[in-house]
């Protein structure tokens, strides 16, 4: 049998769609990356349902072995890949088209990307979302040879996020995540008193626990056997039935904040998951005061290591406009009625 010639992962789109066996040698930045979004990374065009079909099929080896869509990629893994058929132009249509974006560049050098993600924007595509920003990166950026979340943010939050652009620094990163040695803080406004007996910082620790809810939707809630879950929170300023908080993370559990302030009887304005919902429909209408359309949670601030340099970065994203303008609103209605009080005292 002819001996396959290596193809490098750059031209795999083109060489999948001929009719020719591919042989792809796996390099550092595949290296550790699952099969499966290996393949759908690579070989735009191509449906995910034909992915795993193929992957299910035997169609795809590594070092000439069968494996399944979970396998983790290692560094010089031979893989082969049978010919594979590329949605024609009308399919692709039917598909979701990713638009590219370039979000606000907080921090950029050949290791890390900081960006100040809007809010209402998902991180990656799922769960009835088409796309989210790692597609939109990719797509904005073709020639990246490698590109990946470091961590996430809910679709309503805004702040900062960090993508990798080595396998190597995703790996640092991750280990820094697990190690509890990257410092992350956000900014919530919270409706609800403020405890007098709590002084300016409080503590929770309650565990954490996902499930399902009737229509399939996922929620968290605090419970006995969840996991362990650690947030801090310190008190900035507060008005009547609002407080603006400092949340600092501990651990980094899906919908920790938001759970633990619910826990607290202190839920996060604008929360459609965890909000009180009359509450948010009445400061959305058009004439409310004050007024907020979005959930108030910000990733503003994040300290870690450089994976490469072993340097202390710090990197900060300002409150956004409409949560500025929401603060400014409070200080104003206080204002407004201190003045009222000491007129009629």
């Amino acid at each position: 049998m002819k001996e396959l010639g290596k193809i490098s992962q750059k031209s795999l789109p083109s060489a999948v769609a001929s009719d020719q066996v591919s042989l792809i040698e796996i390099d550092e930045n595949a290296a550790g990356q699952r099969i499966d979004n290996f393949l759908l990374r690579v070989c735009k065009g191509v449906p995910k349902s034909h992915i795993y079909r193929i992957l299910r099929s035997g169609e795809v080896r590594v070092n000439k072995g069968r494996i399944d869509a979970q396998y983790q990629l290692e560094l010089g893994d031979l893989v082969r890949v049978s010919p594979i058929r590329v949605a024609q132009p009308n399919e692709q249509a039917a598909q979701a088209v990713v638009p590219s974006a370039n979000f606000k560049i907080i921090f950029e050098d050949e290791h890390l990307l900081v960006i100040d993600k809007p809010a209402g924007v998902a991180v990656h595509g799922g769960s009835g979302v088409a796309f989210g920003v790692i597609e939109q990166m990719r797509e904005a950026r073709p020639q990246a040879k490698f590109l990946e979340l470091v961590h996430r943010l809910d679709r309503e939050t805004s702040g900062i996020l960090m993508l990798a652009k080595k396998r190597s620094a995703l790996v640092n990163l991750h280990e820094q995540i697990r190690e509890n040695r990257m410092d992350k803080r956000y900014y919530a406004c919270v409706h609800g008193e403020w405890a007098g007996d709590w002084g300016r910082r409080r503590a929770v620790k309650e565990p954490l626990r996902k499930y399902l809810t009737a229509d399939g939707e996922r929620r968290v809630r605090v419970q006995a056997d969840g996991l362990a879950s650690h947030t801090v929170f310190n008190l900035i300023d507060k008005w009547p039935e609002y407080a603006l908080l400092e949340a600092e993370l501990k651990t980094g559990r899906t919908h920790q904040i938001r759970v633990h302030l619910q826990h607290l009887a202190l839920p996060i304005v604008g929360d459609a998951k965890y909000g009180d919902f009359v509450l948010n429909k009445a400061l959305a209408r058009a004439d409310a005061k004050p007024s907020l359309k979005r959930m108030f949670l910000h990733a503003y601030r994040l300290k870690l290591t450089h994976p490469a340099t072993g340097a202390l970065l710090q990197f900060e994203a300002p409150l956004p406009a409409e949560c500025r303008s929401f603060v400014a609103q409070l200080n104003e209605l206080q204002n407004g009625s201190h003045s009222e009080t000491s007129t009629h005292g």
